[in-house]
């Protein structure tokens, strides 16, 4: 049980999304901070996803463990402050995502399309971030969205940029899922 304890602590102050060995873990009601609206900005277009917040040690390490579904403008965003080595996994996430690595200025750094569900795989960032986004699997590559591309937050100190745009929104059209 020490060893379980230590290796999460350390798991977690490293940004490191991990499951509880623990079957009741699933049960237990972990409340994320949101929904907020998140804005990406591609060469093309802008859209916007709502997403549930995970700031907190346990919420990241819950993050979308044991969801059903996740709507196609939906999503959670991680915060990482400061900006570290990040690294996800897809134990007792039962969906499919897409993995957003996000720089401290907005700018997406790395990104993991199509996470195997249920993977004890390591997804690293190999780069320092700031936030984690987490989307429905293929919205990337449907929305075409890619490294470089920026994402808008108050987060990354940048919402202000997405009022002096300008530019058309595609706005989310379901809201964030309840289940867990």
């Amino acid at each position: 049980m020490r060893i379980l304890i230590s290796s999460l602590l350390v798991s977690v102050l490293a940004g490191v999304a991990v499951a509880q060995d623990d079957p009741a873990a699933q049960d237990t009601v972990i409340e994320f901070g949101g929904p907020e609206s998140v804005f990406i900005e591609t060469a093309e277009n802008s859209h916007e996803f709502v997403v549930e917040l995970a700031e907190t040690p346990e919420q990241m390490q819950r993050g979308m463990m044991w969801r059903e579904g996740v709507a196609p403008n939906a999503g959670m965003l991680f915060r990482y402050e400061p900006a570290r080595p990040a690294s996800m996994w897809m134990e007792n996430t039962l969906v499919g995502l897409d993995i957003v690595y996000i720089e401290e200025d907005g700018s997406i750094a790395k990104i993991i399309a199509y996470a195997q569900p249920q993977s004890r795989r390591s997804l690293g960032a190999d780069t320092n971030v700031a936030g984690v986004l987490e989307l429905a699997a293929g919205r990337t590559v449907e929305l075409e969205i890619r490294p470089g591309d920026v994402v808008r937050h108050r987060f990354f100190n940048n919402v202000d940029e997405v009022a002096q745009s300008g530019e058309e929104t595609e706005t989310a059209d379901e809201p964030v899922s309840d289940a867990q």
